[in-house]
């Protein structure tokens, strides 16, 4: 007799024999202890899990001739032995047809079924069909089954086996009784290999078996096809090394050495093993798969445990996934493996696999040097304060040869959260956006002594406003030695100021402070918003500053946006010593410009358009301006 191959020599011949599968099978077996039969049954799932294998064994429990069933009647478990029973487990049973659907999938061989199914069975109780591959027929034929399988003869049963139920109509899936399959949990597996092992004497050691319940993926028909290659190549004893090579794996450790490398940000030994790798022969796809899969049960390791269920491998895997847990974080770990996931991917379709690897695995090592964004803005919060504070021992700022006594507020707590920081940070002068319609006393230059220091330093003018969000460490300095005044804090305690009431003195011409404004723009390259504001009457309107241009309000709207506009402002702050909100009016009447037209000749074709009631009308309403005419009359 010809050797058997072990998935069909331990074929499942019971329900009790099927493994991973008891929700399948306690509801097969209630229904026919209950005798609620359905006409229908589709059964899905993954590869190599039993749906063709329970099809046949609830073909037996339908047909089931036993001695011990005097009723005549279906059984929840089939005695295996019967007449029946033999024939089903043989494949010649006259009432059971089994049709490969991928092969007869067209709609004759549905015809020729649908006219079978008249006739009742020659010997058993049912006439069934087992429809294996069933998303494999076409949609003409499903629906020449449809009324057939809509309303069956009492003695037809249809069973189909699938891996996509989602290829099949819903019209069929409407009239059956949906079973949806599990993939085998791994210790199911490797039990059912150790048991076979046993029967077959083979001796396996249990890192070998493990990679064979691995290489499984969840379907004991796969592990049971490279359980009997590996015992072919054996030479007795059945090691790891061994199913290694024949599932085309990397060394044992490799994986390990690689995300050692890459914690250790050492891309050198990361290249070398991958050309290690290639050099002896192995696959950039069946590598990048392994990477995957150890990066999967690092970061359960790291979620958790090393002992969790989660974890689907051996106990050697478990303590290698678990030390590499350690070295990283659980950001750092979920990063990696989504970067690995892609060039996976990518190795399906791309040319040249083994560049695509390196650059993943290169990937990963840069990914390792990333700081998370909440680290890195606090650690912009810490260093930008500190850059204006001066160095002990040094005077502050120094507009003049006197100054006053400078007395700080104390600084804010280190453990202040990097947004609150960054909101603080924000408030600094010089922002379009701040507002001078603050309560407090607010000191004004003494004279205009102190302007080459302003320009140098906006703050050097002993301008502070109190009650804003100015920060601490910015000190007040006067021209005149006088003594120090300590004003109400902000009630944000970690601002705080102290500013010294002086004389008022003369202050910034508004004609000096449109030129400041008008050059800071025009370096800032917004050349139309400088020529806007260059050709307007600056003035101030009590304290903040003011400018009257010959322009309409949608042209100064179009023109002076918002970047524009918080240029100019953070000009006006920063040439008066003090935050500044800039007005911007328009100089014209009725929504169009003081700039008088000019002078038209009588007669002419853009006298004649300027009278026009459509052009009045969208002058007043846009403030336009007439520049071109054509004259269509005039041949």
């Amino acid at each position: 007799m010809s050797y058997q191959v072990l998935a069909r020599k331990y074929r499942p011949q019971r329900f009790s024999d099927v493994i991973g599968q008891d929700h399948v099978t306690r509801t097969l077996k209630n229904a026919l202890e209950q005798k609620r039969l359905a006409h229908g049954y589709i059964f899905s799932g993954h590869r190599g899990i039993g749906k063709t294998t329970i099809a046949r064994i609830l073909a037996m429990a339908l047909n089931c001739r036993s001695s011990h069933n005097t009723e005549d009647k279906p059984v929840t478990e089939p005695c295996g032995v019967c007449e029946s029973c033999t024939e089903i487990r043989a494949g010649n049973s006259v009432d059971v047809i089994e049709i490969d659907a991928a092969t007869n999938r067209g709609i004759d061989e549905i015809r020729e079924l649908r006219e079978g199914a008249r006739y009742r069975p020659a010997r058993d109780r049912y006439k069934i069909y087992i429809l294996d591959e069933a998303h494999q027929i076409t949609d003409a034929a499903f629906n020449a089954l449809l009324k057939t399988l809509e309303e069956p003869p009492a003695h037809i049963v249809f069973m189909m086996a699938t891996t996509a139920p989602e290829d099949i109509p819903q019209t069929i899936r409407s009239r059956c009784q949906h079973f949806s399959f599990h993939a085998v949990k791994f210790e199911q597996i490797l039990g059912q290999l150790r048991d076979l092992s046993q029967r077959e004497n083979i001796v396996a050691d249990e890192d070998a078996l493990a990679l064979l319940a691995e290489a499984g993926d969840g379907s004991v028909r796969d592990a049971l096809s490279i359980l009997d290659q590996a015992i072919a190549s054996s030479e007795g004893t059945l090691t790891a090394e061994t199913v290694r090579q024949l599932v085309g794996a990397a060394p044992s450790g490799t994986v390990e050495q690689v995300m050692r490398a890459v914690a250790e940000s050492n891309t050198r030994e990361v290249l070398q093993l991958v050309d290690r790798l290639m050099t002896e022969g192995h696959s950039p796809v069946h590598f990048a798969r392994e990477v995957v899969r150890f990066l999967r049960n690092a970061l359960m390791a790291k979620v958790a445990g090393a002992d969790s269920e989660l974890l689907q491998v051996s106990s050697d895997e478990r303590a290698r996934a678990a030390g590499i847990a350690a070295l990283f974080s659980e950001e750092d770990l979920t990063r990696h493996l989504q970067i690995m996931l892609r060039t996976h991917s990518d190795l399906g379709y791309k040319q040249e696999q083994r560049f695509h690897l390196e650059l993943g695995l290169v990937k990963m090592v840069h990914a390792q040097r990333l700081l998370p964004m909440e680290q890195l803005l606090s650690g912009v919060m810490t260093s930008g304060p500190a850059a204006l504070r001066p160095a002990a021992g040094q005077s502050s700022l120094s507009a003049s040869p006197t100054t006053s006594p400078i007395r700080r507020a104390p600084e804010p707590p280190r453990s202040i959260s990097p947004f609150a920081a960054d909101t603080a940070r924000k408030g600094t002068y010089g922002k379009p956006e701040m507002s001078s319609d603050v309560p407090g006393p607010r000191a004004v230059p003494q004279s205009s002594s102190s302007e080459a220091a302003a320009q140098s330093n906006p703050f050097a003018t002993g301008s502070v406003i109190l009650g804003s969000s100015a920060p601490a460490s910015i000190p007040t300095v006067s021209a005149q030695p006088v003594a120090a005044q300590t004003i109400p804090v902000h009630p944000r305690p970690e601002i705080a100021a102290v500013a010294e009431p002086v004389a008022p003195a003369a202050q910034l011409q508004p004609e000096d402070l449109g030129a400041a404004v008008v050059a800071e723009v025009e370096a800032a390259g917004q050349p139309m918003a400088a020529s806007l504001l260059s050709g307007g009457r600056w003035f101030f309107e009590g304290s903040q500053p003011a400018v009257q241009v010959a322009a309409t309000d949608f042209t100064i709207k179009m023109t002076l946006g918002a970047e524009p506009l918080k240029i100019a402002n953070a000009a006006a702050s920063k040439a008066l010593g003090r935050p500044a909100k800039l007005k911007i009016s328009s100089g014209g009447t009725n929504g169009t410009s003081n700039t008088p037209d000019p002078p038209r000749k009588a007669g002419s074709s853009t006298s004649r358009a300027a009278e026009d009631p459509v052009v009045q009308r969208m002058q007043e309403k846009f403030g336009a301006e007439i520049r071109t005419v054509i004259d269509y009359q005039k041949k």
